[in-house]
C-alpha cells in the first residue's frame, strides 16, 4: 500500500510547504503518471513507450559509466604498497 506524501508546515509558511509537496510529487513521478493516465493508452502504445523508456535508461547508464571511467583515468591512484621502506 502506498505511503501518503506528507509535508510539514512550519510557522504557517504554506508557500514553502506547497513547493516542497510539488517537489516530492515530481520526484515520485506522480505528475508524469497523472499526465499519462489522462487518455487511454492502447496496449501496443504502452509496449512501445515502455521499450523507449528502457532504451533511454540504458543509454543514460552507458553515458554515466563513460563519464565515470574518463574521470577515473585522470585521478592519481594510491600505490597501496605500503610506501618505501628505509633501512634502520
Amino acid at each position: 500500500m502506498p505511503v501518503p506524501l506528507e509535508v510539514e508546515v512550519t510557522e504557517g509558511d504554506l508557500d514553502r510547504a506547497f513547493k516542497n509537496l510539488k517537489k516530492r510529487m515530481a520526484f515520485e513521478g506522480i505528475f508524469k503518471e497523472l499526465k499519462r493516465r489522462r487518455y487511454y493508452e492502447k496496449p501496443s502504445e504502452e509496449k512501445k513507450r515502455k521499450k523507449e523508456e528502457a532504451e533511454r535508461r540504458r543509454m543514460k547508464k552507458i553515458r554515466r559509466f563513460e563519464t565515470q571511467t574518463k574521470q577515473r583515468r585522470f585521478v592519481a591512484k594510491p600505490s597501496g604498497r605500503g610506501g618505501s621502506l628505509q633501512d634502520e
